[in-house]
């Protein structure tokens, strides 16, 4: 048994959230206990709360955490779309 002194707004807040619930006490005070531990034990981290890993990360190659790598890469693409941006013909000037 626990007993709680309480204020009197808390005690209208008590006797509210009963009225609206339509449950006594006992199960009252369980359930905000247990949606508190709950909340406490499994706490999302960034990453779980984004939704996951990137996919494209997943992916790609294995040391995408190496910088050197990251950079080769990204240098590869833009090389890339500049040649293609250089092979298109461009309209004709009006």
């Amino acid at each position: 048994m626990v007993n709680i002194i309480l204020d009197t707004e808390s005690v209208q807040y008590l006797e509210d959230i009963l009225i609206q619930e339509n449950i006594d006490r006992s199960d009252l005070l369980k359930q905000l206990l247990r949606d508190r531990w709950l909340k406490l034990r499994h706490r999302q981290t960034i990453l779980e709360r984004m939704g996951g890993y990137p996919e494209i990360l997943l992916d790609g190659p294995e040391d995408l955490s190496d910088r050197d790598v990251r950079k080769q890469i990204i240098q590869t693409q833009i090389q890339a779309k500049y040649q293609q941006s250089q092979q298109s013909p461009c309209p004709p000037p009006s």
